[in-house]
Order: structure tokens, then C-alpha cells, then sequence
């Protein structure tokens, strides 16, 4: 009788059919539902149905806009936050960061909760500024995957880089644009990615803060309520097809281990 002989192989059998049934499978019926029709049958109607359905395309542009406005926002404020606290000698450098990470330990439907009141108090009624509250809402959530990611990078540059710059003669100014700030793209291609890849999706911000407006993650729902598989479906694996594409144009083949610039 042969002896079974324990391998670290092994170890990934559980992952890998976690996988097959809750990763590969829901594809394949996502799939199936996208190219066949309410008989089963194969069709593209579905396919074609996506660039002709002016609905559709609409949201689409609407979601792409609050992704983009989203990721520069949280950009602009993320950077000079995640450089300071980098740069900075500061021995409770790790329990600021840690502050800015303290509100995802709270309940999300708290958080944006508390938001809407305060939103509320300012504007008066939500609905007349839609697309500012999804912003706020998108940046206020998202904010801390763009600091942790750059701070991670910058915190782990050589100084002796940006010594040389200056003994060559850079100014504060010019060394950062020619020595700190290309070495920091690792960290804000992988912020970019965790916050724009999310931020055309998630419609629970929208929906808590009263904005009537769809965005891809509500229109999808919307088709599955109304029992809609098969448009529900190509919708989904159109949105996948694009998050793949921007992945695949962000990646750096693995740059950001190399600089620190990954979180996850």
C-alpha cells in the first residue's frame, strides 16, 4: 500500500476549490446567461443590446466620470498627506496613519450615514447636488486605500537618491519632480487601481445619500431585480472585461513589491 506523503501543494487544495465553486462557476453561468436568450439559445442580442441602449451607455459615462473625478481627488489630497507623514521625523508617524485608517473599522453604513447628515446640514436637500455628494461620498470612503499605498513607497525610497540630487545642484522643488515623484508611481498606479476600479461600482454611497442617479453596480441590480438575467449579465461581464483592461494597463509587472508601493 502506498503511503500518502504530505506536500505544501497540498495546502492550496482548499484555495483551489474555493475557486471552482465560487469563482469559476459563477462565471461560467454569468457566461451562459450573457450569450443565450430566454430559451437558452445562443445570441450577441445581449451584446449588441449594451452599445445601442442609450440608457446604458449613459450610465456608463456617468460612471466613468465619478471614478475619474473620484481617484483625482483622492489623489490630490492623499499625496501631500502620505509625503509629509513619509518624509517627516516624526516618531508617531504610524499612529497618525493609523488615524486616517481608524474610520474603516467602523460600520460602513455608519460612516456614510454620519456623512449624509452632515451633507444634509450643508446643502439642505441632497438631490440638487448629485454628482458632488457621489464624489464626496467615493473620496470620503476610498480615501485611505490611495494614502497607505503611497505613504508605503515614499516611507521606503533610498535618501541618498535625493542627497545626490541636491548635491548636483536640484532645488527641493525640482528634486521632487525629477527624483521623489517618479519613484512614488508605483504607490499611486496601486492607489489609482484600489480607488477607481471600486469607486464605478459601488452604488451603496449613491443609494444611502439619496442620489437618484444609476451608476453600472445600480444599473446591474436593477436587471436582476426585474428578473433581467441575460442583460443583467452582459452589463456584468462588459464591466469585468473593462476592470481587466485597466489592471492590465496599470500593472507594472510587480514594480510595486519591489518599492513598497503594494498594500495588499
Amino acid at each position: 500500500m502506498k503511503k500518502y506523503s504530505f506536500s505544501r501543494k497540498s495546502l492550496g487544495i482548499p484555495y483551489a476549490i474555493f475557486l471552482v465553486l465560487f469563482v469559476v462557476l459563477p462565471l461560467l453561468v454569468l457566461l451562459f446567461y450573457a450569450f443565450t436568450d430566454g430559451t437558452g439559445r445562443p445570441t450577441l442580442d445581449n451584446l449588441l443590446g449594451f452599445f445601442t441602449d442609450p440608457n446604458t451607455i449613459g450610465t456608463l459615462v456617468y460612471s466613468l466620470a465619478v471614478a475619474v473625478v473620484t481617484t483625482i481627488v483622492s489623489l490630490l489630497l492623499a499625496y501631500p498627506i502620505a509625503y509629509i507623514l513619509a518624509r517627516s521625523h516624526l516618531k508617531t508617524k504610524g499612529v497618525i496613519v493609523m488615524i486616517f485608517v481608524m474610520p474603516m473599522w467602523i460600520n460602513f453604513s455608519l460612516r456614510i450615514t454620519a456623512l449624509k447628515e452632515i451633507l444634509t446640514l450643508l446643502e439642505g436637500n441632497l438631490a440638487n447636488f448629485q454628482f458632488l455628494n457621489a464624489v464626496i461620498g467615493m473620496t470620503y470612503d476610498f480615501l485611505p486605500f490611495m494614502i497607505l499605498p503611497i505613504f508605503n513607497t515614499i516611507s521606503k525610497l533610498d535618501n541618498s537618491l535625493v542627497e545626490a540630487a541636491r548635491d548636483l545642484g536640484a532645488t527641493n522643488a525640482k528634486a521632487f519632480l525629477k527624483v521623489i515623484l517618479p519613484l512614488s508611481m508605483p504607490g499611486i498606479i496601486s492607489g489609482v487601481a484600489m480607488v477607481f476600479l471600486p469607486a464605478m461600482t459601488n452604488y451603496v454611497v449613491l443609494d444611502m445619500l439619496y442620489n437618484s442617479t444609476y451608476i453600472m453596480g445600480s444599473l446591474i441590480g436593477s436587471y436582476f431585480a426585474a428578473y433581467n438575467w441575460h442583460s443583467g449579465s452582459m452589463i456584468a461581464l462588459v464591466l469585468l472585461a473593462l476592470v481587466c483592461l485597466f489592471t492590465i494597463v496599470s500593472g507594472d509587472d510587480g514594480k510595486e513589491d519591489r518599492r513598497g508601493g503594494a498594500l495588499l
